[in-house]
């Protein structure tokens, strides 16, 4: 599916009640949802159909790790916006395809509200995240992930809002799913805040990682495994390795394909961790890498919020500017299409239009100097 073409039937069929966002979205689940059927249930010999998103750090290797899943020899390209593809893999022999749908977000946390289009009422029982952070880059890494989460939660929460008004089986089934990983009477059971839907962290880059100082590494592994436990998410470190490669691979492919979930653990700070969503826990993970006396000073309302200060204590933050994509990909040539390309190149005109006509009223006005 070609989001570009998406936009354009959206331009074409525009009305002056509805947004651009709200008919994108329609759009959308119009083509993905034919029969406006919201039971999801798969009967044996039928195909299961899942979705994933996969969302982090600009440059963070989303489609690398995207082609490895699918086990396709292609070269990554930069993603523009949101990209969709799929792959289909039987689960025994003679039966038919399951159908996995992979979304992907481009650029960072500066295009987060487009997680409104593959995340929908009519997909919600069967979707899950991949958020890929780059530790390469710690300064960027708890902005990031607090963005890119914060949002796509709200927006889950929204859809199951809805739900309880008009399928209260399914918001009540989704809300119980959240808790499935963790006992009621695990010790963390009051502490933690788990994802509404299921979630995978991936720490990429772990190559580069691997050569940072021993402390460094160290914060950065705690703090991380301490939020996936918090979310109740599961965590691993990849790079190009293809043996890490394959252990990425192996928990996308339990939420892509249904596959067995992997039981092994390695929380080693010295080695790639992989931690499956509920084997972890806080007395494992230890308080957070900071002096008595400085935690005694740090105010909070919640654990996460007491780690992030710890974490941005050593990792200062780049700013939201230093964050956002200067290069546009709307001049790219492998993304031109000739339709769209010219209705922006109109819309600049006009914009540009507007500029030259608002200075001159400016300039006309008179001011009172007192």
């Amino acid at each position: 599916m070609s989001l570009q073409l998406v936009w354009l039937e959206v331009l074409r069929q525009r009305e002056d009640s509805d947004t651009l966002w709200d008919l994108a979205i329609a759009e959308v689940e119009k083509r993905e949802n034919p029969d406006d059927d919201d039971d999801d249930d798969v009967k044996p010999g039928e195909v299961w159909e899942r979705s994933i998103l996969f969302m982090g750090n600009k440059t963070g290797g989303k489609t690398t790790i995207i082609l490895r899943c699918l086990e396709r020899e292609e070269s990554p390209k930069p993603t523009l916006a949101l990209e969709y593809t799929f792959g289909r893999r039987a689960r025994r022999h003679n039966t038919p395809k399951d159908v996995a749908n992979f979304w992907e977000l481009g650029g960072g946390t500066s295009l987060v509200e487009l997680i409104r289009i593959p995340i929908t009422s009519h997909n919600i029982r069967s979707f899950a995240v991949v958020l890929v952070l780059d530790l390469s880059k710690p300064d960027e890494l708890w902005t990031t992930m607090e963005s890119l989460l914060q949002v796509t939660r709200n927006h889950v929460n929204k859809i199951l809002t809805k739900l309880e008004k008009t399928n209260p089986e399914v918001a009540a089934e989704i809300k119980q799913r959240m808790w499935n990983h963790l006992q009621r009477d695990h010790p963390d059971y009051a502490l933690v805040d788990p994802f509404p839907i299921p979630l995978v962290i991936i720490g990429s880059k772990y190559d580069i990682f691997h050569e940072f100082d021993s402390e460094m590494r160290k914060i950065i592994s705690k703090t991380l495994r301490f939020v996936s436990h918090y979310y109740g998410a599961s965590l691993v470190f990849t790079s190009k390795s293809e043996a890490l490669l394959l252990k990425a691979r192996a928990l996308i492919n339990h939420l892509a394909f249904g596959y067995d979930k992997s039981k092994s653990v390695s929380v080693d700070p010295s080695k790639p961790l992989f931690i499956p969503a509920g084997l972890d826990s806080m007395s494992q993970i230890g308080p957070p890498p900071v002096s008595d006396s400085d935690l005694g000073k740090m105010r909070a309302n919640t654990p996460l919020e007491l780690w992030k200060k710890v974490f941005e204590k050593t990792f200062p933050p780049k700013s939201s500017c230093d964050l956002q994509d200067t290069k546009d990909p709307a001049q790219d040539s492998q993304y031109a299409e000739y339709e769209v390309d010219v209705m922006r190149a109109q819309k600049n005109q006009e914009l540009e239009q507007y500029k030259r006509n608002a200075s001159k009223s400016w300039k006309e006005m008179d001011f009172d100097s007192d």
